[in-house]
């Protein structure tokens, strides 16, 4: 399974952000699927794709053109694709995704599973949708998608099917 992870290209400021995305990696690595990413060498993208090219996995990154010029991409992984921008960066992670997770992250990320789940609501996506809401990262998330629901603004059933888990191993309870 190709699995797409959103997530930030720095550190955050917990450890329980570079631990739990190591476990991630591992997770994908050791049980044959492919991670594809944002394909940057900097935070917690670069432990991703180390870890899982660690355990064994391969690693497809999308990274924007200008990036690669300036070297911010990662070297050593299975495949780097090269997008001239954004948009076409999201489309081709969405498009090689049989899954989407999204990690905690930044503007970057939150644009990204924004977009997953504009696009589920027009029924363009049907692949799982899973929120990683490590230590209560996605809270005000989870408060703003029900407040839509109950606004009339999303449909429920969409808010139904985007899975807010707490931890990486009930990631692998939705994907087995």
């Amino acid at each position: 399974m190709n699995i797409t992870v959103y997530l930030g290209s720095s550190m955050g400021n917990k450890k329980i952000y570079e631990d739990k995305v190591r476990e991630l990696g591992k997770w994908i690595g050791e049980n044959g699927h492919t991670l594809v990413y944002g394909g940057s060498e900097l935070g917690l993208m670069g432990i991703l794709a180390d870890s899982v090219m660690d355990a064994g996995g391969e690693v497809i990154g999308v990274e924007i053109e200008r990036f690669l010029k300036n070297n911010l991409h990662k070297k050593n992984i299975t495949k780097m694709i090269a997008a001239p921008d954004f948009p076409e960066r999201k489309r081709t992670l969405m498009e090689l995704g049989d899954a989407y997770i999204a990690f905690p992250g930044g503007a970057g990320t939150l644009d990204e599973i924004s977009e997953i789940i504009c696009l589920m609501t027009v029924e363009t996506i049907t692949k799982p949708v899973i929120i990683l809401n490590l230590g209560g990262y996605y809270e005000s998330l989870i408060s703003l998608l029900d407040h839509m629901v109950g606004e009339g603004f999303l449909s429920g059933s969409v808010r139904e099917s985007i899975l807010f888990v707490d931890d990486v191993e009930d990631i692998e309870d939705v994907l087995v």
